[in-house]
């Protein structure tokens, strides 16, 4: 059985596959995890503020992440319902997180200032240089990881289906040069916070 055939099985069997049930179950707890912090924030902003906190949360986890955990709320049912790779729809994903934010950072900046984590995302944005690294690092991260996932679903059902684990070592690199760059953000980020400037 070759990796189209595998792509054009109905749903229900392919979630009958232990790695499929992984998938589905990693899926509902990103989803799990959203709702909770959409329904405290809502209650703390009221809804349409806590909406746009919400979203912008999710897309700073989008772009700013070198893992699709947050881009996986639609990858995965456009991917199980459409039989669409994941690796198409996470193209479509990172268009709605750029657009919101593009919307947003000039509109209704004020929001990005509700929460720690907007602060950062703010700074971030804010600072292209050198602070856009993170979301060029985050992109090629990310995407390596689609990648990786896309080829673990074709193989479900086939077995020695090529490149199934080509990009994880590739990916792990990626995901320390990640962890590097963050840091010195964070520290960046902390200081100005804390009005401490060092000698340059």
């Amino acid at each position: 059985m070759t990796c189209e055939e595998t792509k054009k099985k109905p749903a229900y069997k392919i979630l009958a596959h232990e790695t499929k049930r992984r998938v589905l179950f990693k899926f509902l707890l990103v989803v799990a995890l959203f709702g909770a912090y959409f329904f405290f924030i809502a209650y703390k902003y009221g809804f349409e503020d806590g909406f746009l906190i919400t979203a912008l949360t999710w897309s700073f986890f989008v772009l700013c992440t070198p893992v699709a955990d947050a881009g996986f709320l639609l990858d995965f049912p456009i991917r199980l319902i459409l039989q669409f790779r994941m690796f198409h729809a996470e193209l479509i994903v990172w268009g709605i997180a750029i657009s919101l934010n593009l919307y947003t950072y000039f509109s209704f900046a004020e929001l990005y200032k509700k929460t720690e984590l907007l602060k950062l995302f703010h700074q971030i944005l804010s600072e292209p240089f050198p602070f856009w690294v993170i979301i060029l690092i985050s992109a090629i991260g990310t995407f390596l990881s689609i990648q990786f996932g896309d080829e673990l679903m074709d193989k479900v059902h086939h077995k020695d289906c090529e490149k199934a684990i080509k990009h994880k070592s590739k990916y792990r690199f990626i995901l320390m040069v990640f962890l590097v760059v963050m840091a010195v953000i964070l520290y960046d980020f902390l200081l100005k916070k804390l009005g401490v400037e060092l000698p340059v």
